[in-house]
């Protein structure tokens, strides 16, 4: 029997009353187990959406029960957040407006994935719309703040769906998704479009389409995966793949989306997390991983090139910058600026040369280098396949 005929025959090509196009609830799980087998590693990359591991205290789905309510408060919103029937729109298309939706329940899932499905759009013309979404795992919640809507310096992980370029000198092309790891100490910046604390990204066509469009976040084992699904051809595509990212639990699950000048409608229509069966060996179960700072680690060095015994790890680009470039050098001058942070060289290595250059072409250098590191990695992870998947559980 052709493929297409037997998915048909289980129920694959059944379509949701009232959603056209969007495949029904599928097989039953004995069914499920032969279907795996036969996607092989397809089914590893993505999950199929099967309801017994969807994390419904960690999810959004209509008809948005328990948003806002005081009987089941899964999700708060604030701001300009308006809850409708069919979508949360975080903001209308006005100028000047702020808003979020924030999960209630801390989530202590150690390998997770979330689909969004979302739509940004509005009556502005080509670059005269903004500004975006992000999408948060973050310590602290429901704090407005001028990063899309949320708050600057914070600890955690967000992935921004960046729609305007701030910065004119860019060679990006947006609209354009992005990755930032934060345990603080960094701060967006809006004028650059956060290239400076970018860990990696990639350009995404999703604003103003016809059809649906999804995100997937998988974050197993310190690998971190970005997906999207903006073509309406039901499958996956890779945006960004990073490994070495630490993320502790307990952290709460956020969105939020602003406008400045510009504006659009951004909407979410639904939010759905799960959990991912995972092993762990006895010392990662040991572990508190409520106490796990944000960061991220990009090699496997060897031991010359690391960080002594004892030698603390804070924010993840200092680290970047220090193996590619060696520990950075005390500056005389007394301006403030982002100064990455000291560290020392371990015996037997050699110094780096000193950089006769002034700070502002060190921090370019700095930063620069950084970002060449992250993609020659993203590169290695193979960022340009794709995942054939099925939609059935949205």
């Amino acid at each position: 029997m052709a493929a297409e005929g037997w998915f048909w025959r289980w129920g694959w090509g059944r379509r949701c009353l009232g959603r056209p196009r969007l495949p029904g609830p599928g097989p039953g799980p004995a069914t499920l187990v032969h279907i795996l087998l036969l996607l092989g590693s397809v089914a590893a990359d993505i999950t199929d959406g099967n309801s017994e591991h969807l994390k419904r205290e960690h999810s959004l789905i209509k008809p948005y029960q328990g948003v806002g309510s005081s009987s089941m408060p899964l999700w708060d919103f604030q701001g300009s957040t308006m809850l409708t029937s069919q979508y949360v729109r975080l903001t209308p298309d006005e100028r000047s407006k702020e808003g979020s939706i924030w999960n209630h329940q801390p989530c202590f899932l150690k390998d997770w994935e979330m689909h969004v499905h979302f739509k940004v759009h509005g009556t502005g013309k080509k670059n005269l719309h903004g500004d975006g979404i992000a999408l948060w795992y973050t310590r602290d919640r429901l704090v407005p703040g001028p990063v899309f809507g949320s708050k600057d310096n914070f600890h955690g992980l967000a992935i921004f769906l960046d729609t305007y370029p701030n910065d004119e000198t860019t060679e990006r092309v947006f609209p354009y998704i992005s990755v930032m790891v934060n345990n603080g100490s960094l701060s967006y910046d809006h004028s650059k479009d956060g290239r400076w604390t970018e860990l990696a990204g990639c350009t995404a066509d999703f604003r103003n389409r016809d059809h649906d469009t999804f995100l997937a976040v998988r974050y197993s084992r310190g690998r971190l995966t970005v997906m999207t699904d903006l073509e309406d051809k039901n499958e996956w595509k890779n945006c960004i793949d990073i490994v070495g990212v630490r993320l502790p639990t307990g952290y709460y699950f956020g969105a939020s989306a602003g406008t400045g000048d510009l504006s659009d409608n951004h909407d979410i229509i639904s939010i759905k997390l799960f959990q991912l069966m995972v092993e762990h060996t006895p010392d990662e179960e040991n572990i508190d991983w409520t106490k796990i700072e944000p960061g991220v680690n990009f090699f496997k060095s060897p031991k010359a090139c690391g960080p002594a015994a004892g030698e603390g790890r804070t924010a993840h680009q200092p680290i970047v910058l220090q193996r590619l470039f060696g520990p950075a050098r005390k500056m005389t001058t007394a301006s403030p600026s982002r100064q990455p942070a000291n560290g020392r060289v371990t015996p037997g290595r050699p110094r780096p040369p000193a950089l006769v250059m002034t700070r502002e072409g060190q921090e370019i250098l700095w930063a620069q280098a950084a970002v060449l590191s992250i993609r020659l990695t993203s590169l290695a992870g193979n960022c340009g396949s794709k995942t054939q998947r099925n939609r059935r559980g949205r």
